[in-house]
């Protein structure tokens, strides 16, 4: 069975959720004592330094790991060109996070079409120094190709699979299938909804199921504090079908 990461965009906890926490710690400490995964999205906006990322990666324990957004400097200002300056001192800060770095986050903007020789630039930068799964999220419908999928596979990229889907694949997995990477953003309301247990029970199985090496289960359904509860249903949902896995076999 693939290793199962569930985490939220951030590592914020709402007040209702407060009791089912730790009371002492930083609020990060405190998250991953319940959860094993987190997506750091401020990287997105602004960088941090070595430093920062070496403290979270010490205030986790050993089997927790990091998700990085790639900074927009590089997907949205620069579109994938003249980016190697920019690259190189992100994956050095993102360096200190050490062996729990797990995810290289590559969001790409609705308006940005696949250009494939700037895309093979990028994707081969990262997968010769970047040192970790790297997992892209585009947007735009020209991704969805198979062109698109094999020049993700060829660079060891996963493309995510997203919820609410824009396009017809944008819902499945795709590229380099050894990483499945869901980000969960709300539905029917896009940030805001919570799925609630119908529908985590749903993903749940197809979690489990995943022929895969590593799978990731992010929600980013933030604005009104959906995301961790949904992420600890998942949780609790997947804890329940593996117990009775185990006894199964017995």
């Amino acid at each position: 069975m693939a290793l199962i990461h569930i985490g939220t965009a951030g590592w914020s906890i709402p007040a209702a959720l407060k009791p089912q926490f730790p009371v002492t710690g930083t609020q990060l400490e405190k998250y991953a004592a319940r959860m094993n995964a987190v997506e750091i999205n401020s990287s997105f906006y602004g960088p941090h330094q070595r430093k920062t990322y070496e403290r979270w990666a010490a205030s986790v324990p050993a089997d927790f790991r990091f998700s990085v957004k790639l900074p927009r400097d590089i997907t949205h200002e620069r579109r994938l060109q003249d980016f190697a300056a920019p690259l190189g001192r992100f994956l050095e800060e993102v360096s200190g996070l050490g062996e729990k770095l797990g995810v290289i986050l590559v969001q790409l903007p609705p308006s940005l079409a696949l250009d494939p020789a700037a895309a093979e630039t990028l994707f081969a930068a990262l997968s010769t120094q970047a040192h970790c799964a790297i997992a892209c999220e585009p947007r735009h419908a020209r991704w969805f190709s198979p062109e698109a999928d094999i020049l993700l596979r060829r660079h060891g990229a996963a493309r995510v699979a997203a919820d609410p889907p824009r396009h017809a694949e944008d819902g499945m997995p795709g590229g380099d299938r050894r990483l499945i990477y869901y980000r969960w953003h709300g539905s029917p309301r896009i940030y805001w909804s919570a799925y609630g247990g119908d529908r985590l029970a749903s993903l749940a199985p197809a979690l489990r199921a995943a022929e895969a090496e590593e799978v990731w289960c992010i929600f980013d359904n933030t604005a009104a504090g959906a995301a961790l509860d949904d992420a600890l249903g998942l949780t609790a949902i997947m804890s329940e079908i593996g117990t009775k896995a185990r006894r199964a076999l017995y």
